[in-house]
């Protein structure tokens, strides 16, 4: 995987400080011995070898089964690339074409319906403001150009419950969305006036329905944060929709739901159909509730995952994946650290976070069906696990059915028996483990 110059110097600079915390070092070795137990199911090596990068990124796409090419996720080279899509702070300075995202969106789509990466460059600064990019588009490299990630921030702080009418007030306050654009119907579907609030999807300040997308070296952010109480607030900050999207050198902040990776079509309804495919590599995604959440095959590959406390929510927890009860791949954590504040971490905290439960979609309690309802799908492997999550217990009873997690134990076991859980960690190290 190439890193552009762009951000070439913080980027590896911050791979590098990743590596070195999640590297298995001679006096940090894993204890995990499979098949670990109920609670915190184990893989054994031979196990853990049907689970990797490759295996995850060859199924899914354009169909819900294995594709004989796969997908070999590339960074598209942005150094030194020419592109009439620039936005910055003021128009015309250090050649600023716009002063939005979307104004350099709409303008890329009006020229491009398909064909050959369209490529938008952001300046240094906070633009504030949803960014959409709808099914149909050229695949698009939205990349920052400053010297880190944190240079370039999108920002909007919407939330689910929010009504349709400050939505359009909040995202269209002078028409960046008007009928004709390619975007319209995506505004047009979260602020239908006949719902009484938006919903979780339509909360993201970046949402992307587009095949290709890349985004590089800038962070997406619900602002909404820490303005709310420590109720459920699902405030999105980034939603992709479309398969094949590539995060490199991305920081994604928020707190519940964070990053919503999903498989929908144009009318916002969720498809079984085909599988969309994400990979994100050397980012940093932080939350506090089900912060990396949906249905696609998701693969994170030396990122960190920071848990907050600042909102004092009840029970933190990383990864909520909805993974059809048919389909072998959800979300795969490879090389990557897992972290916590000091409201987890440090001395006296009062509870520690989890690292994510099943999301038993479209069932109410007690409703989960084997084989019918969603049983998520998760691998943790060759990663750091600090002191901020409950290491012996780290798993909770699945959303909505409130089905009592379970691992798989037995000898020769199914990985995909949908009697059990499908949660599970190999060759981890812990914070302080020996």
């Amino acid at each position: 995987m190439k890193i552009s110059t762009l951000s070439r110097a913080s980027a590896v600079l911050s791979a590098t400080l990743v590596l070195a915390a999640c590297s298995h070092s001679q006096e940090n070795l894993s204890t995990q011995v499979a098949p670990g137990t109920a609670a915190l199911p184990v893989l054994s090596a031979d196990e853990a070898a049907h689970f990797t990068e490759k295996s995850y990124l060859a199924f899914g796409g354009p169909s819900v089964e294995v594709q004989q090419d796969g997908w070999h996720p590339s960074l598209a080279k942005t150094d030194g690339v020419n592109t009439p899509y620039i936005v910055g702070p003021k128009k015309g300075n250090d050649g600023a074409t716009y002063t939005t995202v979307q104004q350099a969106v709409d303008a890329a789509l009006a020229q491009h319906n398909h064909g050959e990466r369209v490529f938008i460059k952001v300046l240094p600064g906070t633009y504030s403001g949803a960014v959409y990019i709808p099914a149909g588009s050229p695949p698009v490299s939205l990349f920052g150009a400053g010297e880190s990630a944190d240079q370039v921030v999108l920002q909007l702080g919407l939330e689910a419950s929010v009504a349709p009418a400050d939505y359009r007030k909040t995202v269209s306050p002078n028409g960046e969305f008007l009928p004709g654009d390619r975007a319209w119907y995506m505004f047009n579907q979260c602020g239908n006036p006949q719902n009484a609030s938006i919903g979780v999807s339509c909360s993201a300040t970046l949402w992307s329905q587009g095949n290709g997308l890349q985004l590089q070296n800038l962070t997406i952010a619900n602002s909404l944060q820490d303005t709310t109480d420590a109720g459920e607030h699902p405030a999105v900050a980034l939603r992709v929709d479309g398969d094949q999207t590539l995060l490199d050198n991305v920081h994604v902040l928020g707190r519940e739901n964070t990053l919503l990776v999903n498989t929908s079509d144009v009318n916002n309804q969720t498809v079984n159909n085909r599988y969309s495919r994400v990979y994100v590599h050397n980012s940093l995604i932080e939350g506090d509730v089900d912060y990396v959440t949906g249905q696609a095959n998701a693969v994170f590959d030396h990122v960190e995952f920071h848990t907050l406390s600042s909102r004092g929510v009840k029970q933190a927890s990383i990864f909520a994946p909805i993974t059809p009860a048919n389909v072998p791949y959800g979300y795969l954590v490879i090389d990557s650290n897992l972290t916590g504040d000091k409201g987890f971490s440090g001395q006296g905290a009062a509870q520690k976070a989890l690292l994510g439960r099943s999301v038993d979609l479209g069932v109410d309690k007690g409703g989960y069906a084997p084989g019918q309802t969603p049983n998520g799908q998760l691998v943790i492997r060759d990663s750091q696990i600090d002191g901020s999550y409950n290491l012996q217990q780290p798993w909770g009873d699945a959303a909505y059915s409130e089905r009592p997690f379970s691992g798989n134990v037995a000898p020769n076991r199914d990985l995909n028996d949908t009697g059990f859980n499908r949660l599970w960690q190999y060759n981890n190290v812990f914070a302080g483990a020996k």
